[in-house]
């Protein structure tokens, strides 16, 4: 069986934490080679170091997700994964030419392909570090927690807290009067 990692948003810290988030369910693949150049982290922006330090980078909008998620993916999948892949290294990181770009962007999915060694649906985080010099990287795997027996579905893996968003529901506004609670304080 074929995997790639996809990009995945669990929720949308992606969008605030990044330049540019990657849309979820692209190919993705470690993106450090975005960062070969860089000996002083410190020297790049907010946002440039947390994709630095833990993203992912999505193959069609170039954009970070903190997670992804391994997935089945086909022989055509991987090709297209590797072509697209290609054309962004030419078109937006200087590749001389097509091959060059090819080869680059079969090692760069070959790679992602070998973080993709666990069942369908397990998430990956990555951790890199500029340590002497070199960009490291460490790779960790998130599974789901085991379900508590005698407990429904919903509840199975339940924390202390659980939020649903609601739609179709306006949600009622709530109206504080701060200059009155002040006066009201001061008397």
């Amino acid at each position: 069986m074929l995997k790639l990692p996809r990009t995945i948003r669990l929720d949308p810290s992606d969008t605030f934490v990044f330049d540019r988030a990657a849309d979820p369910g692209e190919w993705a693949v470690s993106g450090a080679f975005v960062f070969e150049d860089c000996n002083d982290p410190t020297a790049l922006g907010q946002k440039q170091r947390v994709a630095l330090r833990s993203g992912f980078l999505g193959i069609e909008s170039l954009g970070w997700s903190t997670l992804a998620i391994v997935t089945e993916a086909t022989e055509t999948d991987i090709l297209d994964a590797v072509e697209r892949l290609a054309a962004q290294l030419q078109a937006q990181f200087g590749a001389p030419d097509l091959q060059v770009a090819r080869v680059a962007a079969e090692e760069e999915v070959a790679f992602a392909a070998s973080l993709c060694d666990h069942s369908p649906q397990t998430l990956l985080a990555v951790q890199r570090s500029l340590e002497n010099g070199e960009l490291r990287e460490q790779f960790r795997t998130l599974k789901p927690r085991e379900p508590v027996k005698g407990v429904d579905r919903l509840h199975a893996h339940a924390r202390a807290f659980t939020f649903y968003e609601v739609e179709g529901e306006e949600q009622a506004a709530e109206h504080i009067d701060l200059r009155g609670l002040i006066i009201a304080d001061r008397t």
